[in-house]
């Protein structure tokens, strides 16, 4: 959970502000009230191109992250190891870099 909330932080972090901002200030009805902004969160992070290439990329260390939290459901801690793994997995990952037509035909320098 906390390695993907890292993730989520880094590449989607103004949706994650908006809602947290929303479930602080309603504490009575967020489910209801804050609904759009968790579901704003769950749109950025399935459309982000760079956590699409994480997902892909380390579903292996993610999957034996998944496996050890289903394993220690009572000793979370038990499954730093697999964390530090994921997280290590995640920062490797370069985004696919396509040159936009100005970088691809710089304007000439005036």
């Amino acid at each position: 959970m906390q390695a993907a909330l890292e993730i989520t932080a880094r590449y989607c972090g103004r949706e994650l502000e908006q809602y947290g901002q929303c479930v602080a200030a309603k504490p009575e009805s967020w489910q209801r009230d804050c609904h759009h902004l968790k579901m704003s969160i769950a749109q950025c992070t399935s459309a982000h191109p760079i956590i699409r290439q994480i997902r892909q990329a380390c579903s292996e260390p993610f999957k034996a992250f998944e496996e050890c939290l289903r394993q220690n459901e009572a000793a979370m801690g038990n499954c730093a190891e697999h964390v530090r793994r994921f997280l290590q997995c995640a920062e490797q990952v370069q985004p696919t870099h396509r040159p936009s037509t100005l970088e691809a035909h710089p304007l000439p320098a005036s």
